[in-house]
């Protein structure tokens, strides 16, 4: 895996037609160790040094895990409680579901954090702090991980959070048959178990640093359980909001938990988020005022909301990147000299000028951003070549190449002006894209994963070993291009229980240059997540590690 004052108005028919970076701070013990957790236009550089990481990692190789420290944030102002905020979302599908397992998009991502917690959170200074979890411990190979879960948190029906809600919410994505997005990620647990009223226990096959990381994913919040098992898609959660309303890719309404533990959060009285897929739609809806926040703006169209006084544009630069998956076993994309001539065929120094109106910067076929920790910096940076996109194309057999390229919006704003973008450069070397506009609603159902080549984006993960196991491992969930290759599967499950920095940053490299060279998505741009609010949001620092705030606006933000 991966759209007033100047006479805009909403129109109706839009609304029913579309209907992590690593910041680890570290505490050492003798023997053990344990993590405890509790402007108009603005530019944010996200991410995390080397040195911070390799601090951080080394630690974890003396002495096991750590601490993570809880930050205090410096609020810019006092929060203040009440009204109700009107989110213009640029996803939602009628293919849409409350199941955790199945979240997808950002509609659903950001419905499911006002919904649930997770066992942890990235703050927005980007370290991993407790939620669920109020600690956690390792041994010093970082094999067992035990949890100590916070008391006190209620759900939105009244029960209360326990140890035995974890193992059940935990085990409903690795149960036989799953088809939850988070299965490949849970895969390396051996075992769950409950000791005493208030921990949890993983055994994982091999020793994984990262793991605090990889249990805290946004597919695996903590749900109330009967039996040993959960109910999935009920809604019901412990998190700072409550469903009122649910209609598939059109619209959600969301009240305040009165009860929710974290009593300094959720500052709206309500939520109303509505799909509006089309950016023209949302930009409009913005414009008018008639919502609060829109996320996804159109690059080509920053400057003119930042011309409304009303508005507030904000820039943040994180992981988030956008593809070109090709589906590997289906020709002519299972011949890796053909994905390589497209590689090469690509104007990704065009595509972030004029698509993204320089909003990011150029990606290099592989899904770990400049940010990140273990990024291959030494791999060289490839560029449109022509002459040696039609020199793979000979080592095929082939003259010249004819293929489609599906896009919508839906995949990400600009996505169908890319793929015209890349079908007028590429014609210069010989090769034919034909670009097939398809219906945004139901792209991701329809679509993605489904044509043999398409656009599509994601928003990154905390972690190398998180992003490249999701969407590159053949047994991943979100594998969108059926690419399987036996020495980056090797070189993934090293990485994951390697704790000496060194190796594993040579590791990650030679992981990085195989995907490059041989996986089957182009990866063009590395996009800064662009959105508006109105200026009467406020809110403290905005974290980078995903589009909103981290998906957490609906919890940071008020109105002022």
């Amino acid at each position: 895996m991966a759209k007033g004052q100047v006479g805009f108005r909403l129109e109706t028919k839009y609304l029913n037609s579309n209907s992590y970076s690593m910041n680890m701070a570290w505490k050492s013990k003798l023997g053990k160790s344990d993590f405890k957790g509790r402007r108009n236009m603005t530019k944010v550089q996200g991410g995390l040094s080397r040195r911070q990481f390799l601090t951080a990692t080394v630690g974890a190789t003396a002495l096991s895990a750590a601490s993570v420290l809880m930050v205090s944030t410096v609020r810019a102002a006092t929060p203040k409680r009440g009204g109700t905020l009107r989110f213009g979302v640029g996803h939602g599908s009628s293919t849409d579901s409350l199941d955790p397992g199945t979240y997808d998009n950002n509609f659903t991502i950001a419905l499911g954090y006002m919904l649930n917690n997770h066992l942890a959170e990235i703050s927005a200074d980007g370290e991993l702090t407790g939620e669920v979890a109020e600690s956690w411990v390792s041994t010093p190979d970082a094999a067992t991980w035990t949890f100590k879960i916070r008391k006190g948190i209620v759900y939105h029906d009244g029960r209360t959070l326990t140890a035995e809600d974890v193992v059940a919410s935990v085990n409903y994505h690795r149960r036989e048959g799953s088809k939850s997005a988070a299965l490949a990620l849970l895969k390396p647990i051996k075992d769950i178990k409950i000791d005493g009223p208030d921990k949890v226990v993983f055994s994982l096959n091999a020793g994984n640093a990262d793991f605090p990381y990889v249990i805290s994913d946004y597919h695996i919040p903590i749900l109330p359980s009967k039996d040993g098992t959960i109910v999935a898609d009920t809604g019901i959660g412990c998190g700072p909001y409550k469903l009122e309303k649910w209609q598939p890719g059109i619209q959600a309404r969301l009240t305040r938990n009165a009860n929710y533990w974290k009593t300094d959060r959720a500052h709206f009285d309500a939520i109303e988020m509505t799909a509006i897929v089309d950016a023209t739609a949302r930009t409009a809806a913005m414009m008018s005022g008639t919502i609060d926040v829109m996320d996804r703006c159109e690059f080509k169209t920053v400057s003119f909301l930042e011309k409304n006084p009303a508005v507030s544009v904000k820039s943040i630069s994180g992981n988030q990147h956008y593809t070109f998956p090709m589906l590997t076993n289906k020709a002519p994309f299972d011949d890796p000299h053909v994905r390589t001539a497209l590689k090469l065929a690509c104007p990704r120094e065009q595509m972030v000028k004029t698509i993204l109106q320089g909003h990011g910067r150029v990606g290099n076929d592989h899904p770990i951003g400049s940010g990140m920790p273990f990024y291959a910096a030494g791999l060289p940076q490839r560029t449109q070549d022509l002459d040696k996109a039609k020199w793979h194309l000979k080592q095929s057999g082939l003259t010249s190449l004819n293929v489609q390229l599906s896009a919508a919006d839906a995949a990400f704003s600009g996505a169908v002006d890319a793929a015209e973008l890349y079908s007028q450069a590429a014609a210069k070397g010989g090769i034919k894209i034909d670009v097939e506009r398809v219906p945004n609603d139901g792209y991701w159902a329809n679509v993605w994963t489904k044509k043999p080549w398409c656009a599509c984006y994601w928003a990154g993960r905390p972690t190398v070993d998180a992003m490249l196991s999701l969407a590159y491992l053949p047994d991943g969930a979100w594998n969108d291009t059926n690419w399987k290759n036996p020495r980056f599967v090797e070189l993934v499950t090293a990485g994951r229980s390697e704790l000496d920095p060194k190796k594993r940053a040579q590791i990650y490299f030679d992981a990085q240059e195989i995907l490059s060279n041989d996986g089957g998505t182009v990866v063009p741009m590395f996009a800064d997540y662009v959105f508006a609010t109105s200026n009467k949001i406020k809110h403290d620092k905005i974290a980078s590690n995903w589009d909103m705030d981290g998906q957490k606006f609906s919890e940071r933000w008020w109105f002022g």
